[in-house]
């Protein structure tokens, strides 16, 4: 009878700490230690990131330049300068990449790793963030874990410059004191309609009937919430090795309304994606959003157009008309789009309709 020798996994999710924060003090050491807002200056401007200084008095990512100037009048506004961010990542990612092999990317400043088997993966780890550091000046925050889930919930505890271990019962136990709105996929909507529940912590989560969950919310998220709160997770590490699609999403700290604020933030994912997309030499035809409303209803909008394209204005375009026509008729936690259908995909692509209108599993 054999025996089953497979090594534990080990996951790492890589977090550079306020990127963009980052890269703006690097180029303007002066403004350290202060509070400093990333964003257009605009009536209807929001935040795309904001030093830790800044987040003491409540301002995030996504949320409304007005507000965040209500909340932080003395923060200092810098516009965005996505070319200096795009660079600075490459060069962080290059460095990391030359270490560790493979990475499953979720934007400029994120990743995560799959280092099972790799010997001492915790001190390759260790003495990697502090080549990063040295090489590039940015901060990186690291979780490591037998998962994604509980990978990605250690890499916030020791911001900024946090380095956490963990396992899944660990996991468990140890936030099971901390609202459910610490695990990621768990919403503010979600922790509100929790709440009314009389579930106020992962640990009272924990303990609810599966079918006390599935009544209130639907059998696919009430079990998904559940599963959330013990830390279970098998999700693998995707690395894209062969591309079939790109995407790029953000989930807001605070759920959004306003349609102009979609269109504005819709407007910089397209941009972000296509720059990638440009440096892979990979051009799609099928151009996509994604939609995550308050009540967890996820939407994917598509079409297919004509040519093969990697250009941020026609992206950009497309991806509006299909926000505006969908029109999201409730508060929006998460915004994505994805471009697939690339040219390599040769007879595939030919067999697709020109203009239909398709549900893509983004």
């Amino acid at each position: 009878m054999g025996t089953d020798v497979r090594p534990k996994r080990v996951i790492a999710h890589l977090d550079c700490d306020a990127f963009y924060v980052s890269v703006e003090l690097l180029r303007r050491p002066d403004l350290r230690d202060k509070a400093v807002i990333v964003a257009y200056d605009g009536p209807r401007s929001v935040v795309t990131t904001a030093s830790y200084a800044a987040r003491r008095y409540g301002v995030g990512s996504a949320m409304p330049l007005s507000r965040a100037r209500r909340l932080c009048p003395h923060a200092i506004l810098l516009p965005p300068n996505f070319d200096a961010y795009r660079a600075t990542s490459r060069q962080l990612w290059t460095i990391v990449r030359e270490r560790l092999g493979a990475l499953q990317h979720l934007g400029l400043d994120e990743a995560y790793a799959d280092l099972t088997g790799v010997e001492k993966p915790l001190r390759v780890l260790r003495e990697l963030i502090a080549d990063v550091r040295e090489q590039t000046g940015i901060t990186v925050s690291v979780g490591v874990a037998p998962s994604r889930l509980v990978a990605k919930v250690c890499s916030e505890l020791g911001k900024p410059a946090g380095f956490v271990a963990m396992g899944r019962e660990e996991a468990a136990r140890r936030f099971a004191g901390n609202s459910p709105k610490l695990l990621p996929g768990i919403g503010p909507k979600s922790v509100e309609r929790l709440r009314e529940m009389g579930i106020e912590t992962i640990g009272q989560l924990q303990q609810t009937p599966l079918e006390r969950l599935t009544e209130r919310f639907g059998t696919n998220h009430g079990a998904d919430l559940l599963r959330r709160a013990h830390f279970h997770d098998d999700s693998p590490v995707t690395t894209e090795q062969v591309l079939k699609s790109r995407s790029n999403e953000l989930t807001f700290n605070e759920d959004v309304e306003s349609l102009s604020e979609l269109e504005e933030i819709l407007r910089g994912l397209a941009a972000e994606l296509c720059e990638g997309l440009r440096r892979r030499e990979k051009r799609g035809r099928t151009i996509a959003i994604k939609v995550r409303l308050d009540d967890w209803t996820t939407v994917t909008r598509a079409r297919s157009i004509d040519t093969h394209t990697h250009d941020a204005q026609l992206v950009t375009d497309v991806a509006l008309e299909l926000l505006r026509a969908y029109a999201p008729p409730r508060p929006v936690r998460l915004l994505g789009v994805r471009i697939a259908s690339f040219e390599d995909e040769g007879a595939m692509v030919a067999q697709a309709a020109p203009s239909a209108q398709l549900a893509l599993p983004l």
